[in-house]
């Protein structure tokens, strides 16, 4: 029988990384006073403005109804826009609103500073081998979905 150790399981590594960068994250983001759904789906909008609400369903892995609050929620707020789709009048595509920018400028400024204070145990040829190979690794694992 395959012998497994707690500590080296890839998995585990991989979820425990992540949770704890979140976890960090939240706490800088809650000082400009942002939930951890609030950040997560402005960083995606960041990225992918305009994305359908489907597809930004499915990347931030949260169910349609879920989403469909939180979107209506930070709409309310007049931080993001929902537009019908031109080519199919069903699609709502989703857009990061102008009196929003500034408060994207201080979450990306928070998240670059994070970033450099969470990573900086890494060399940079390790960090840049590292993004490679979760890419890779993204990428490959996307494939088989």
């Amino acid at each position: 029988m395959l012998q497994e150790n707690f500590e080296e399981n890839i998995g585990l590594l991989i979820h425990d990384v992540a949770r704890l960068l979140r976890v960090l994250y939240d706490r800088q983001m809650a000082s400009i006073g942002l939930t951890r759904s609030q950040w997560w789906l402005l960083t995606y909008l960041r990225f992918r403005d305009g994305i359908n609400q489907s597809e930004l369903g499915v990347l931030m892995d949260i169910e349609k109804a879920p989403l469909s609050r939180l979107i209506d929620r930070m709409e309310l707020k007049g931080w993001i826009v929902r537009k019908v789709d031109s080519k199919d009048g069903r699609i709502k595509n989703i857009y990061l609103s102008d009196n929003v920018k500034p408060l994207i400028e201080s979450m990306r400024k928070k998240a670059a500073k994070y970033r450099q204070e969470s990573l900086s145990i890494l060399k940079t040829e390790d960090l840049n081998k590292l993004t490679e190979l979760l890419q890779d690794l993204k990428q490959d694992l996307s494939s088989k979905i």
